[in-house]
């Protein structure tokens, strides 16, 4: 098993309910791990998935506002098992790190796992 993890990566967008939210965008901050059905000894980026392609699918869906990150989540994962059938699980973890709650200090977010 190989597993591919892009960390800390960081996004302004519009996902939220809240109209300020769709208004203001927000911060977020996202952990992806991607763990693959590898067994042999990988020579070229055909042999393994390339971070990059699943970069740029993450940056594009991420231009899409959408109201719930239970959504956001469960699309990415869905966007990115298309990428390659030898994807065994993926992680995904959506941080939202400014939410529009009164008093509120610290960070709100979502977890997915799905495994195939």
């Amino acid at each position: 098993m190989l597993s591919i993890q892009l960390h800390q990566l960081q996004f302004f967008a519009y996902h939220g309910l809240h109209e300020e939210e769709k208004v203001n965008g927000n911060q977020f901050e996202m952990d992806v791990d991607i763990e693959l059905k590898i067994e042999e000894r990988i020579n070229t980026i055909d042999q393994t998935l390339d971070y990059v392609t699943v970069y740029e699918t993450i940056y594009n869906r991420m231009q899409i506002p959408t109201d719930l990150l239970e959504t956001l989540a469960q699309d990415l994962a869905t966007l990115i098992y298309q990428k390659d059938n030898r994807i065994h699980s993926i992680c995904i973890c959506i941080k939202k790190t400014a939410a529009p709650i009164p008093n509120f200090k610290g960070v709100v977010g979502v977890q997915i796992k799905k495994e195939y």
